[in-house]
């Protein structure tokens, strides 16, 4: 079994190793939330372009905005596939941090058992002492 210092040791590293998980995690989620937001905002003003049957001023117009809308479908379509690529990332750091955990988690019971040995050593040494003797 190791000893008391290699596991406290290896329990710092582990700990060290779940924040920057999590930490990574955590910025994978905030860039998932970006990219949503960036492709409502895309989709927001495709829409806003839409052509409205009240007010064709003229054929230069819409084709003005027929081609800033199919602009405007390109870009949605790549911020869709920047949101999946952005959630597969999260998932994965999500992983990351779960596998993190799981190990800080080993090391937290390893040191658990180390500690219980030391006590019953501690309590087996106090049993097998020979008994105080009283002098008066």
């Amino acid at each position: 079994m190791a000893d008391g210092k290699r596991l406290r040791r290896l329990h710092r590293v582990r700990t060290l190793q779940l924040n920057l998980a999590r930490a990574d995690e955590a910025r994978a989620r905030e860039q998932v939330s970006s990219e949503q937001q960036l492709s409502q905002r895309i989709a927001q003003l495709a829409a806003a372009v839409a052509p409205r049957p009240a007010l064709v001023p003229g054929a230069a117009h819409l084709a003005a905005a027929a081609h800033f809308r199919e602009r405007l479908h390109r870009s949605a379509d790549a911020a869709v596939e920047r949101v999946r690529t952005a959630e597969m990332n999260a998932d994965r750091r999500s992983e990351a941090a779960r596998a993190a955990h799981r190990d800080q988690s080993a090391v937290e019971k390893l040191i658990d058992r180390h500690r219980a040995e030391v006590i019953r050593a501690e309590m087996k040494a106090l049993e097998d002492a020979p008994a105080p003797t009283r002098r008066r």
